[in-house]
């Protein structure tokens, strides 16, 4: 059963407030999450008055490791379903047969 955050300390509640706040970021490319814009930050701990920003910070930067950590593993999972797929699908070896007539 996932713990509520109400579970943690009020700086690490915080840090999770914050971090929702922030915009994701992900590679155009390959669609892989990269983590969170952090350059809203000082401007988001200016609007909501927080005073311990070190603490704050650090839980969030944690978490965000944690996040980044599982959305990888996601699409490592994802990935390697799809190429099981692939080959159940016929999608394995393909064999070519010169044939002269």
């Amino acid at each position: 059963m996932p713990l509520d955050s109400s579970a943690f300390p009020e700086e690490v509640q915080v840090a999770f407030f914050v971090f929702g706040l922030l915009p994701d970021r992900w590679d155009g490319m390959s669609g892989t999450y990269l983590g969170k814009e952090w350059s809203s930050l000082e401007y988001i701990f200016k609007i909501y008055d927080l005073d311990d920003v070190k603490t704050i910070l650090f839980f969030a930067k944690i978490y965000e490791g944690i996040v980044v950590n599982h959305k990888a593993e996601e699409a490592e999972n994802r990935r390697k379903a799809e190429q099981r797929k692939s080959k159940a699908a016929g999608g394995g070896k393909t064999y070519t047969h010169n044939v002269s007539g």
